[in-house]
């Protein structure tokens, strides 16, 4: 009985046991369903479907490859909001991301009177220091702003380039912004004048190498014109202006149009301040349609609000004042007209006269008549003051009966051949013609206005000026091939002679060095190395030392003669890049020489390749005696 009972009691503890193990098994499968369930369902209400879920008892499993790495993140972030975070295994990946790409390296110079300052991304490997250095060396700068970063990728090709660039162009840039970018520099700049920033803008096209993009916005200001002067005339070659002003560049056009209706070729007008009257456009268009209806032989000036003007002696008089009247109503009310019609004169009655020439070599002649001793010497003192005492030859007579404001006429010419290259004045009672050739493309302009301002409201005059390329101080520069070719010209007729045994320049040279110098001084910053050279005679060390020495000694010369010299080199190489045998006497002093390199941006400077070349003698003249040995004692 009471093993029965024990039984009894071992079957039920048995059967409990079992109980509490489906239980348990039943209660794990439950809590792992739901589990995974609800991390599944939040993950897909977030657009996270890529993932997998695995609930392993009380732990949830989070599988699959996340497109980033903050996606990554999110999906574990949801899990844990589901279930404890603690119990969420990572065994997810991510998509293999593409190396960053380098950035865009830039920097942006801004320079004013106020300073410089530089802003932008570089390289590391751009020398930072060395730019903040040049910067601080730009003469009149005070003070440099930095605001650079860098980044630790290789500078993009064409960078270098063009921050060397950059830097050089300041030089000649008190007032501008560069931005610069690998291959590609912007310049924004302000001159003080047109003629200044032709200059500066042939200066920078100059210096820039052929991969670099270059793009320039240089204004000037607009400049005064006083007096505010247009004028026009019509003659049996053409229509054509001596002088056009306008406010605006829409009254330009105005005024082009116009000149170009009534015969004009390629009419130009310079914009400027200094207009009268908002209505100038329409002062000058109706002028221009009066004239055109005139014909040849009749021509118009207005001087600021003042017009005269003047008919062929061929019109009618009624056709004169048919289209005087109707200029006159077309006027606006600011404008006053004089206008003339002119009488024939007899063709055998030679009027008085006195006239001015200068020659393209700058010498001048004074001819004609002057109505006193004082006017004769007032006009040679004038001319002598502007064309140089030496250049003005006088031959003019005092005569009577000439009109008072004779004086005032002369020297107004004179003043206007001033303004000219070459080129002759004429001035009669009734007249003056100023001809000639000038490199000032507002020469007509300028002198026009001069001589409206001279002779006073009504007065007759011609300026028939023409602009000349290769006069043009600015524009008419050689470039740098042309300056190779003219020193190389120089250098062929004559050597470079040296002292034997130093470096200074024999007194033989010294006009080769003054006729290089000529050239130099027209070439503006042209980038040239000056190689000295020697033979083979003596020790090596001496002969570069002595080659060195006597490339700055022609440099010294140049700089003596006020040669520009900041872009200019002097290398010693001596016995490198031999031009004939060292074992003759004729070689070695071929050997002995001065070579003028040009550099180009796009060559690595090579000794003795160069098509400006100087054999230097390192001798006395006839002296044959090789000279490289007195170094080496």
């Amino acid at each position: 009985m009471r093993l029965s009972s024990l039984l009894t009691i071992f079957l039920t503890f048995a059967a409990a046991a079992v109980i509490a193990m489906v239980a348990a098994n039943f209660s794990v499968s439950l809590i792992e369903d739901s589990s995974e369930i609800g991390v599944r369902d939040a993950l897909d209400e977030k657009g996270m479907t890529w993932a997998e879920v695995e609930a392993n008892g009380l732990q949830v499993s989070l599988s699959g490859t996340a497109p980033t790495e903050a996606v990554r993140f999110s999906a574990l972030t949801t899990a844990g909001s589901v279930v404890d975070a603690a119990r969420v295994i990572d065994d997810m990946g991510v998509v293999a991301q593409e190396a960053l790409a380098a950035p865009t390296f830039s920097a942006e110079i801004l320079r004013n009177d106020s300073g410089l300052s530089v802003i932008g991304l570089i390289p590391t490997a751009t020398d930072r220091d060395a730019l903040v250095a040049r910067f601080n060396s730009l003469e009149g700068s005070s003070g440099v702003t930095d605001l650079l970063e860098t980044a630790d990728y290789p500078a993009p090709d064409g960078w270098t380039s063009a921050m060397d660039f950059a830097l050089s162009a300041m030089t000649n840039l008190p007032r501008a912004k560069i931005s610069v970018k690998a291959d590609h520099v912007a310049i924004t700049a302000i001159t003080d004048s047109a003629a200044e920033k032709a200059r500066l803008e042939q200066t920078l096209r100059r210096m820039a190498t052929d991969d670099l993009t270059l793009e320039m916005n240089i204004s000037a200001p607009r400049p005064v014109i006083t007096p505010f002067t247009t004028r026009f005339q019509i003659t049996e070659d053409g229509a054509s202006f001596d002088a056009c002003s306008a406010d605006t560049e829409q009254a330009a056009a105005r005024i082009i149009a116009a000149a170009k209706s009534a015969g004009a070729a390629n009419p130009q007008c310079t914009v400027g301040l200094g207009v009268p009257s908002p209505k100038w456009a329409d002062a000058v268009t109706a002028s221009i349609n009066a004239l055109n209806k005139l014909g040849a032989g009749s021509s118009f000036i207005i001087a600021d609000a003042d017009i005269s003007l003047i008919a062929a002696e061929t019109v009618s008089q009624s056709e004169f004042d048919t289209v005087v009247g109707e200029l006159e109503n077309a006027l606006p009310p600011v404008f006053a007209l004089k206008a003339d019609l002119p009488k024939a004169q007899d063709p055998n009655a030679g009027p008085p006269e006195f006239t001015a020439t200068l020659s393209p070599e700058g010498q001048v002649q004074l001819r004609g008549r002057v109505n006193d001793t004082a006017l004769r010497e007032l006009a040679t003192s004038f001319a002598k003051a502007r064309f140089g005492s030496d250049s003005v030859y006088t031959a003019t007579r005092v005569v009577d009966d000439l009109p008072m404001d004779w004086a005032t006429r002369v020297l107004a010419g004179l003043e206007g051949l001033g303004q000219l290259s070459n080129g002759a004045v004429t001035v009669t009672p009734n007249h003056l013609q100023l001809t000639g050739n000038t490199g000032n493309p507002e020469a007509s302009n300028e002198i026009t206005s001069l001589l409206a301002g001279k002779l006073g409201e009504g007065a007759a005059f011609d300026v028939n000026v023409t602009y000349q390329k290769k006069l043009d101080p600015v524009l008419g520069l050689p470039s740098p091939e042309e300056c190779e070719a003219e020193v190389a010209a120089i250098v062929a007729a004559g050597k470079i002679n040296f002292e034997p045994g130093s470096a200074t320049i024999d007194a033989s040279a010294l006009g080769t060095m003054d006729d290089i110098a000529d050239v130099l001084k027209r070439c503006g910053d042209l980038p040239l190395e000056i190689q000295g050279y020697t033979d083979s005679q003596g020790r090596e060390e001496m002969n570069l030392a002595l080659s060195q020495s006597r490339a700055e000694s022609v440099l010294n010369e140049l700089r003596a003669r006020r040669v520009p010299t900041s872009s200019y080199a002097a290398t010693g190489y001596g016995e490198e890049a031999p031009v004939a045998d060292n074992d003759t006497e004729a070689g070695r002093e071929a050997n002995r020489r001065i070579e003028f390199r040009l550099i180009r941006p796009d060559t690595v400077a090579t000794p003795g390749q160069t098509t400006l070349e100087s054999t230097a003698e390192t001798g006395d003249t006839g002296n044959d005696t090789p000279t490289e040995e007195s170094a080496t004692e």
